[in-house]
């Protein structure tokens, strides 16, 4: 961590289908060795096979609608003190918030074996919409293990 400056948060460039910035920032996570049309063909292939199975509306905001199940709102941070280390529960900001469910959902749809990234990718999404599955379940182990922990909240920092 530096001790110079506060990094800039730079804000990805609007993808050039969808004109959104959180399409572009999925993108972002998806691309593997810098192939992002490669990663694009993946996204754009998921929405497709996400609006067709869930049949309404725009892909965009059905990835909000799954973002909004899959956000945590806190998780825990280790925290030593006195020779003990503690799990001390802590809030996240809604940009950590926002990375932590991108990237559960790109890592839960690439541990799905025997289908094609962008099958895995919609199926992900689209149990993340409906509050199932492997991302929502993350998310509330996270929140369990935070709430199991609130005795240590007075050493957050």
């Amino acid at each position: 961590m530096s001790r110079r400056r506060k990094a800039v948060k730079r804000i990805p460039n609007a993808d050039p289908r969808y004109n959104s910035q959180l399409v572009s920032q999925l993108i972002n996570i998806v691309m593997k060795s810098g192939k992002k049309t490669v990663a694009q063909n993946i996204v754009y292939g998921a929405f497709e096979r996400v609006s067709e199975k869930i049949g309404k509306g725009d892909p965009v905001d059905l990835l909000l609608g799954a973002l909004e199940n899959a956000r945590p709102r806190l998780e825990v941070k280790s925290r030593r003190v006195g020779g003990a280390t503690y799990q001390v529960p802590v809030e996240l900001s809604y940009e950590r918030q926002q990375s932590l469910a991108f990237r559960w959902l790109v890592s839960a749809a690439s541990a799905r074996k025997g289908t094609v990234m962008r099958e895995a990718l919609a199926q992900e999404i689209i149990d993340a919409y409906n509050n199932t599955g492997v991302v929502v379940k993350k998310k509330e182990d996270t929140h369990r293990m935070a709430q199991a922990n609130r005795a240590f909240a007075h050493l957050r920092w």
